[in-house]
């Protein structure tokens, strides 16, 4: 599935000049071009079919998921079980399609504006009909994208969309090299400066995976109980809080939340959509600013989503057990609530210093941002989750290589 997306990003969209399209993304790598780009795995800088990539149906689940705390109807469907949720990946089935249409019309407007270094125009013949095929073009590669990942979701290891995001930013990163190469070669970029780079680069993998593995362990006593002629509980456990809870979530849907509107306004050649375009970019204050608000409200709002305190407690003072020096029930809740804050709060912290440190290496040693920060991220953290799935499928099998052939007492045959 992963091939096929790569030869997808490869296909070209029709009515588009390759050349001038070229001309017009080269040096993109310091602005928001080139993130997008790394993104969808250069689908965008080719305009191939894959363009728009899967950050529409990433904005149709965000609203899905904010109608799940705000609207109550849609609440009330989300804890109808697997017939609810059927029913609200539906939606978030239709909403990609209603978005990509948006997406795509505001980019096929803004192809028709869009000239090369040497005046030419991207398209050649604009008009109602490059339009429409555009526009359905783009919405269909998004649509089969969202199929892929669902494939892959249901049918094999890893969750889907963050593979195919994975896939897209790990296939741009032999350029990168190739890329750095050429900086040293010009004397662009100096040796020192590369050596740098690549430890700071190690720093921080290792930083990422240190974090992602950190967890705030709350101790748990368990009451004795008697069970018949036997007593049981008496033991002690512990309840294990992630640090960062939500994973490469919230850096990916703050990503999209600027990305595409910010990528349609650079597209457009009108002098107030303009300025704002020139605002956000990776290397201004306001775009980071704006960034960094966005993971951490993202980081509170998925540990929201996907943590209920009151379900926690709820079933620890179920088993008999509870938390030292903590009242079962509506206190346990608090503390719950009070710990869970505070490490989402460092957790939000540490994803916003990792997401920034690309525009510092830019600005300082002028090398391809997307070496580290967001996509940086995204790779180890989807790395380490596709890794501890395979573990959790070759356990399994394990065991169930050790049960064949045995025969467990009080078993008919």
């Amino acid at each position: 599935m992963l091939a096929i997306y790569r030869v997808g990003c490869h296909i070209p969209t029709p009515g588009i000049d390759a050349t001038v399209l070229s001309g017009f993304f080269a040096g993109s790598e310091g602005n928001l071009l080139g993130l997008v780009s790394a993104f969808t795995g250069g689908a965008l800088e080719r305009l191939a079919i894959f363009a728009l990539g899967i950050m529409p149906y990433i904005s149709a689940s965000i609203i899905l998921q904010l109608l799940t705390v705000v609207f109550e109807p849609v609440q009330r469907l989300s804890k109808e079980g697997e017939q609810g949720r059927k029913t609200i990946t539906k939606w978030t089935r239709y909403g990609t399609v209603i978005l990509s249409v948006v997406q795509g019309t505001g980019i096929a407007f803004g192809l028709q504006t869009m000239r090369g270094p040497a005046g030419d125009m991207v398209v050649p013949n604009p008009g109602v009909a490059f339009i429409l095929m555009t526009v359905i073009t783009l919405t269909a590669g998004t649509a089969f994208i969202m199929w892929l990942g669902e494939q892959i979701t249901e049918r094999g290891i890893g969750n889907g969309i963050s593979l195919i995001i994975f896939a897209g930013i790990v296939a741009t990163m032999p350029g990168a090299i190739v890329n750095s190469a050429r900086l040293m070669s010009t004397g662009e970029l100096t040796l020192f400066a590369a050596i740098l780079v690549l430890g700071v680069m190690l720093a921080v993998i290792a930083f990422i995976v240190f974090m992602e593995r950190a967890q705030r362990r709350l101790p748990i006593h368990y009451a004795k109980r008697q069970v018949g002629a036997r007593a049981v509980g008496g033991q002690t456990s512990h309840l294990p809080l992630k640090i960062n809870m939500s994973g490469v979530i919230p850096p990916i849907f703050a990503s999209s939340i600027i990305m595409f509107p910010a990528t349609i306004a650079s597209m457009v050649d009108v002098p107030w959509v303009k300025s704002i375009a020139d605002v956000m970019v990776p290397t201004h204050w306001m775009y980071n600013l704006i960034f960094v608000a966005a993971i951490i409200f993202f980081c509170y709002f998925y540990t929201a989503v996907t943590f209920n305190p009151v379900d926690v407690a709820e079933n620890i003072k179920n088993q008999g057990g509870y938390v030292p020096g903590i009242r079962p029930g509506k206190a346990t809740v608090e503390y719950i609530d009070t710990v869970l804050n505070r490490i989402t709060f460092a957790g939000a912290l540490y994803i916003s210093a990792v997401c920034v440190l690309p525009t510092i290496l830019y600005g300082q040693f002028n090398v391809p941002f997307y070496f580290g920060g967001t996509s940086l991220l995204i790779v180890v953290g989807v790395g380490l989750d596709t890794a501890s799935q395979i573990e959790s499928h070759l356990v399994s099998r394990s065991y169930e290589g050790f049960m064949q052939g045995v025969t467990l007492k009080g078993r008919r045959g």
